[in-house]
């Protein structure tokens, strides 16, 4: 597994994994399964694990923490903080208060049973409040050791560069893969300039780039893709031409459809680092072996001009799941 440096020499694995889905939000959890796939990652190289305290919620940080009490080695843990939730329910407020910055980061330190978070997020940003005033109480708790460094999630760039005025800011995390690539205008960019790693969240499209998925998949209770607008009957059925274009040229390259998004977002930049999600062995193997897969500029010109020509159907999320992005 390959590193990767992300803002001011924060080095990580050039693949990360995401860990909500061993939560929720992608059907029953099995945490005996997925502890076995943390070991895993660790056994391959992959050393930079996705939390947050809304996952759960807590339960992700507290599964995080029971592996880490267990573990000879320590990977670097990225966790969030601003998207409150009563459990069981995915309605959401949002929460960027100093005060409660510092609340959440106190938790989440207990429930993960270390002394200090090695990047800490703002998980969406509240437009009622401040940028500067939240950067800059968590300055205040990187001066007192609770965390490492600063990152933020579906900023937009006006706010990103407020926000690295007052404190520089070491990644951005937005959602971001061959259908979902809204950050290329603007954020992306602003982030090459600056200086500042990115992780792309999502980045087999919630396994729709994968081939799994049709107009006639049903889901396990407990997954919200079913109701995500891109995966609706109509929706899915138009999307379901860009996962076929993405396994037509994966066929070709002798890599699965994963390996070949997963590598198509390693080519946009040397500081971007993926996570995707997965509570099953199978598919972290498949995921981690991404960085062998190399594209060539005439694979790099057949997805760009296949993607050209199909359009993406359906929003991200539900109207309740944009609270806070691009803000």
């Amino acid at each position: 597994m390959e590193k990767r440096t992300l803002g001011r020499g924060f080095e990580v694995s050039a693949i990360g994994l995401g860990c909500m889905g061993m939560s929720e939000f992608y059907g029953p959890r099995d945490d005996e399964m997925s502890m076995r796939v943390l070991h895993e990652a660790m056994d391959l190289g992959i050393d930079f694990f996705d939390t947050a305290d809304m996952y759960g919620p807590h339960h992700n940080e507290e599964l995080i923490g029971a592996f880490l009490a267990q573990s000879r080695t320590r990977p670097k843990i990225a966790t969030k903080f601003g998207i409150v939730r009563t459990a069981g329910e995915y309605r959401r407020s949002l929460d960027n208060r100093p005060a409660y910055a510092r609340a959440a980061c106190e938790g989440s330190l207990r429930r993960l049973g270390v002394e200090r978070i090695d990047l800490y997020y703002v998980h969406r940003i509240d437009r009622a409040q401040e940028i500067e005033e939240t950067i800059d109480g968590l300055s205040k708790l990187v001066e007192e050791g609770k965390i490492d460094r600063i990152g933020l999630c579906e900023v937009s760039v006006e706010t990103l560069r407020r926000a690295h005025a007052v404190h520089p800011i070491t990644a951005v995390q937005t959602e971001y893969s061959l259908w979902s690539r809204g950050v290329e205008t603007q954020v992306l960019p602003a982030c090459r300039e600056l200086g500042i790693g990115f992780v792309p969240y999502s980045p087999l499209g919630r396994g729709f780039l994968t081939g799994r998925f049709d107009q006639e998949t049903a889901f396990e209770e407990g997954d919200f893709r079913a109701s995500l607008p891109r995966f609706q009957t109509e929706a899915a059925g138009s999307n379901k031409r860009i996962a076929d274009l993405v396994s037509r040229i994966a066929a070709r390259k002798g890599c699965t459809a994963a390996q070949l998004s997963l590598a198509w977002l390693l080519a946009q930049g040397d500081a971007i680092v993926p996570i995707p999600g997965t509570k099953r062995i199978g598919y972290l193997r498949d995921n981690a072996g991404s960085v062998n897969v190399t594209l060539s500029d005439a694979d790099s010109r057949e997805i760009e001009e296949g993607l050209a020509a199909l359009p993406v159907s359906g929003a991200r999320y539900t109207e309740e799941g944009m609270k806070g992005v691009d803000a």
